[in-house]
């Protein structure tokens, strides 16, 4: 069956569509800050063989991930049925870090048999989901210690909750009415999205949903190719470093050989550094999401972003590596620092197969905060912080923004301060803090507050030694910086990966990288 043009474009839009009410559900229903207001979350639909038919415009290290899920989902429980839901957050069957909780839901649909034709996937990363620390993403030895981990599990079965599982949960989390009220926010999205797609299916006709399906991913890839044809053929060579796991651990060399093939890209990270002990592990799932991400900011913007991309990356990694750690190796600040890392070492790569034309490294950070009760009190906090984007050869870098594998908002300071004993003295742009250059790269952001209690403050942040480099002579962004000044007055560093209890009357200044500049000026 040949594909028209048009309806190829109207069923682009049609299955994104899905994805982006979907997405507004859950972003409308949830309870937490971080997914109502920063919106940390993705929603996307895959086919009945969990592949990739569309998504919505949400994080790239979640939607790049999220075909693990479903493939673990699919061989661990394979007998899915209607109105059941699956849960899970294991970051070594197809998680990425424990407090993203992914659900999945199968879609039936009338014609077509007993089997799903379809799966419905959210993922929304939440406050806390257990473990040492408030907020769960402080360095810890072992996944355990980073909080609850949940293998697939029926969240629901033919419609019915599973009250153990959500005991289980309710039992090792902090604020747990807020955790189980996310999770409804979740369910309430999926059930919008098979809705949707119901129904698509009823007015178009089954056969023809899957077709379009079949051909979008087509198209993307053959396009893929096509861009990937323009690039000078050849192997190019390019390290970065993570500086520190927070565990005494560090630096950890990345490697990449990538290697140009005729429409096709090799990710080689073989060579990268062994697991560490502290939580910078990134499992294949994100090194995955961080190649693919790159090869879709080669596309055209309109490109539909599905399977035919991941058909022209090839990933391989050594199992044992920081890059493909084995269980229970900790995986917290894979997802979110060692994505960004895995983003600029690819830039630096395709700079030399295409001088001038790739931008400098952006932040490089996704600057985690959690905040968490020290005391009676139960409450936690989770925020990425902003930093400046890299300069490019037609224009400077973009201040205060999240960049590449993230693409979150602020939590705005009215509800921080509603929800949160804090008071917010500063948020602001890091002025002069982009690289210089012919194009000057963006600047970080400025964040101080004060606990109005004892608190339980926790950083996982990057780019502390070194600011992001600049690209084609431009000079590297300013680096992290965070420091305390105590209730006497007397000032001190805060260390950027680790987590302490900090006495009420506490102020706590966060700087963020600002990006690197490009061109001589």
């Amino acid at each position: 069956m040949r594909a028209d043009p048009v309806r190829l474009e109207v069923f682009h839009q049609l299955l994104a569509a899905v994805c982006e009410e979907s997405g507004a559900v859950l972003q409308r229903s949830a309870v937490s800050p971080n997914i109502r207001e920063r919106r940390d979350f993705s929603v996307a639909l895959f086919d009945r063989s969990g592949r990739l038919v569309a998504q919505a415009a949400h994080i790239p290290v979640h939607l790049g991930s999220a075909a693990g899920s479903v493939e673990a989902v699919r061989r661990e429980l394979p007998d899915l049925g209607p109105g059941d839901v699956a849960i899970l957050n294991d970051p070594y069957a197809g998680g990425t870090h424990l407090p993203d909780v992914t659900l999945v839901r199968p879609v039936f649909v009338r014609g077509g048999g007993n089997e799903p034709r379809f799966y419905v996937v959210n993922r929304a990363h939440h406050a806390d989901i257990g473990g040492a620390v408030p907020g769960s993403m402080a360095p810890a030895h072992d996944l355990h210690g980073e909080g609850l981990v949940l293998p697939p599990l029926l969240l629901r079965r033919a419609g019915e909750p599973v009250d153990a599982v959500l005991a289980v949960i309710r039992a090792n989390v902090r604020s747990p009415d807020e955790r189980l009220l996310d999770l409804k926010a979740q369910e309430a999205s999926l059930d919008v999205a098979a809705r949707r797609v119901e129904a698509l299916c009823e007015e178009q006709g089954l056969a023809e949903v899957e077709a379009y399906a079949g051909h979008l991913c087509a198209y993307s890839e053959r396009i893929a190719r096509d861009v990937v044809r323009a690039i000078p053929r050849g192997v190019y060579d390019a390290e970065d470093v993570l500086e520190d796991d927070g565990s005494g651990g560090g630096p950890f060399p990345l490697r990449l050989r990538l290697t140009v093939r005729d429409g096709a890209l090799e990710f080689d990270f073989r060579d990268s550094a062994p697991q560490a002990r502290g939580g910078l592990n990134a499992n294949r799932g994100v090194v995955l999401a961080a190649s693919v991400y790159l090869l879709r900011c080669l596309c055209p913007g309109r490109l539909p972003t599905n399977d035919g991309l991941f058909r022209v990356v090839h990933v391989r990694t050594r199992p044992g590596t920081i890059l493909d750690p084995i269980r229970p190796a900790p995986v917290a600040g894979g997802n979110v620092e060692t994505s960004q890392r895995l983003v600029d070492l690819g830039l630096r790569a395709l700079a030399q197969a295409l001088p001038g034309q790739i931008p400098a490294c952006s932040s490089g950070t996704m600057v985690n905060l959690t905040l968490g009760g020290a005391g009676a009190r139960a409450f936690s906090s989770y925020e990425t912080l902003p930093g400046g984007a890299g300069a490019g050869a037609n224009g400077p870098g973009v201040s205060a923004i999240q960049t590449h594998m993230t693409n979150t908002r602020n939590t705005p300071i009215e509800e921080l301060e509603q929800r949160l004993p804090v008071r917010v003295h500063a948020f602001t742009v890091r002025r002069g803090s982009g690289g210089k250059g012919l194009h000057r790269g963006g600047d970080g952001v400025l964040r101080e507050f004060e606990l109005l209690e004892a608190a339980s403050v926790g950083l996982f942040a990057e780019r502390a030694v070194d600011g992001p480099p600049g690209a084609d002579g431009g000079s590297s962004g300013a680096p992290f910086r965070a420091r305390v000044v105590d209730p006497t007055g007397r000032r001190g560093p805060l260390d950027p990966k680790g987590a302490q209890i900090l006495p009420a009357g506490t102020r706590v200044r966060i700087e963020t990288p600002g990006g690197g500049g490009h061109g001589k000026s």
